[in-house]
């Protein structure tokens, strides 16, 4: 049984999956573009549940909280962390793309592209930008409607909203907090079903992804998506590795502690896939189950620290490619829209190339049309941005946490040393109170 045994573990089924995917999608491009559903089927069978599980347990950990008062700074630390570490993400992308020039020696002609790709995503970017109508989409229609379109921030308003009735309504409000708390075991139970398809869905999601954009976009784009790759690696390992070690963890532990998720992740090109699992290995590394609750779901909108390398690496990128200079102001207003565009990407597939053409909108002398450049290697460089999202948001997490004493630290220099359970089936973390 020794050998084995860990290809009954889900992580080494997912890489199966992805390679078989990949070879697939090589061998035979067009059976490989055709199992796109089964990579979309798992993406969706996840998001199904994630809702539920992010209401439950921020309503349920408010709910038992002595002082809510340290939910507000809770709330604050979050948003700050958040603030510092994108800006960061958005400097090494500019520092990188000046350094290395991947975009240099393409010269490409800017009215030779096709302008309508460009002009498309532009429309879907500017579609109820704003501030006000940002912070009016918040609150959602109906207190199921939230539910209904799986809105993350909406659900997590109402999730505040409920855990702060609940304090003010003494015995029955605990009675709910019970309630919500065997609400979320459940779903974690059903996310429990859901994830043994994750090799299936990392597969077709593998083979579609090199079954309709080809291996040859790779080669052709070569330098951008190596660049890419590159930025990322340093952010994670020197910016949030820093971080980490700050805070009084290894982030190579870290690494492997969740490297199930990475994969899936790496298969499905979405952090969402995995948003309910990873919130259960942080609380069971020992931070505080309210802690997670809020801050892993408002970093899926606020710190996107891949999207952010991308913004800015891809933006300079398509200056030199199209040999349209930038001057420093130019550079330092990139740096200020991209810090507010970047709050509207999610953790989905895709996001990231429509907050760029968010971005290119506000700069005229960057055409629009060089966005068609990217179209055909997005989707490879939108799994390297939603693994670095997912990691980003995933320190966070434990930073905060460390920051407001709600982090069992004895219990997570234990379970990085144990490394992740190694048995056929996952371990799913209790919806217990803290």
């Amino acid at each position: 049984m020794g050998p084995l045994r860990h290809f009954r573990v889900l992580y080494v089924q997912v890489l199966i999956g992805v390679v078989l995917g990949l070879l697939i999608g090589a061998l035979w491009p067009r059976f490989g573009a055709e199992l796109k559903p089964l990579g979309d089927a798992f993406v969706k069978l996840i998001k199904m549940a994630v809702a539920p599980v992010i209401f439950c347990t921020v309503a349920g950990g408010i709910a038992r909280m002595r002082d809510l008062k340290a939910f507000g700074r809770l709330g604050l630390k979050t948003i700050l962390y958040f603030e510092v570490v994108s800006t960061f993400a958005l400097l090494l992308g500019l520092v990188v793309g000046e350094l290395l020039h991947p975009g240099k020696g393409f010269n490409v002609d800017p009215a030779s592209l096709d302008a309508k790709i460009g002009a498309a995503y532009a429309a879907q970017a500017a579609h109820e930008q704003g501030l006000v109508a940002y912070l009016l989409n918040l609150i959602p229609d109906t207190f199921v409607g939230a539910f209904a379109k799986g809105d993350l921030l909406q659900v997590l308003v109402i999730a505040i909203l409920t855990g702060f009735a609940c304090t003010r309504l003494g015995e029955f409000g605990e009675r709910a907090a019970g309630v919500l708390d065997d609400i979320a075991k459940l779903f974690f139970g059903v996310i429990g079903v859901i994830v043994k398809f994750a090799p299936i869905g990392a597969f077709g999601a593998m083979a579609f992804t090199i079954g309709k954009y080809g291996l040859g976009a790779l080669v052709n784009l070569g330098a951008l998506i190596g660049t890419f790759y590159l930025t990322s690696a340093l952010f994670v390992l020197v910016v949030l590795g820093a971080i980490a070690a700050l805070s009084g963890f290894s982030i190579l532990k870290y690494l492997a502690y969740i490297r199930e998720e990475l994969l899936i992740v790496l298969g499905a090109s979405s952090s969402e896939a995995v948003l309910p699992q990873i919130m259960q290995k942080l609380q069971r590394l020992g931070a505080g189950k309210t802690t997670v609750g809020l801050v892993i779901p408002t970093g899926y909108s606020f710190n996107l620290d891949g999207t952010n390398i991308y913004m800015t690496l891809a933006t300079l990128f398509l200056a030199q490619a199209t040999n349209t200079p930038l001057s420093w102001t130019q550079e330092a207003s990139l740096l200020g829209i991209a810090m507010l565009t970047s709050k509207g990407a999610s953790g989905v597939t895709g996001a990231g190339f429509i907050t760029l053409a968010a971005t290119l909108a506000v700069i005229p002398d960057l055409p629009i049309a060089a966005l068609a450049l990217l179209v055909g290697v997005d989707r490879f460089m939108s799994e390297c941005r939603a693994i670095t999202n997912l990691i980003g948001n995933g320190v966070a997490a434990l930073v905060v946490a460390g920051w407001e004493n709600d982090l069992d630290r004895d219990q997570l220099a234990r379970e990085l040393d144990r490394g992740p359970d190694l048995g056929p089936e996952p371990v799913l973390a209790t919806a217990e109170a803290d």
